[in-house]
């Protein structure tokens, strides 16, 4: 049975609990999990919403991440959920989770997790201000 257990692009709400289930696993004695969410600043600028876009290759992307992070870990269970489409201040950007037999093992493959989705996967970020200007940042 694969590690992986939930990869996914979505428009609408994500859900921890959701995440959270699908890693767990009766062999897991930690379960860590991360949770992005769209703050209400940026470099000393005020966000007042933001929009993600998808390159079509993004999902597959997402999951070649995730199969070289479950190589690097002992992990029962891997999930990440990302949403695209139009957001605010408050919700929920993204939401990655790692199971294994020890804590420290799932907080490192969670933290790896999420760290190689920001860098790689190719998901860019569109902020507005509330001067009115925009600004878009690279791989979210």
């Amino acid at each position: 049975m694969s590690a992986i257990r939930l990869i996914a692009l979505r428009e609408e709400p994500l859900s921890v609990d959701e995440v959270h289930a699908s890693v767990m696993a009766a062999g897991a004695g930690g379960i860590a999990l991360f949770t992005g969410v769209v703050r209400d600043h940026d470099q000393g600028r005020r966000v007042t919403a933001l929009s993600y876009s998808a390159h079509p290759s993004a999902e597959a992307e997402l999951r070649r991440v995730a199969e070289q992070v479950a190589e690097k870990f002992p992990v029962h269970g891997l999930a990440a959920v990302h949403r695209v489409g139009d957001l605010q201040v408050g919700d929920l950007a993204v939401v990655v989770a790692a199971s294994c037999p020890h804590r420290a093992e799932a907080l490192r493959a969670c933290r790896a997790l999420i760290d190689e989705l920001k860098a790689s996967v190719p998901i860019w970020k569109h902020q507005r201000f509330s001067d009115g200007t925009t600004e878009w940042v690279g791989s979210a």
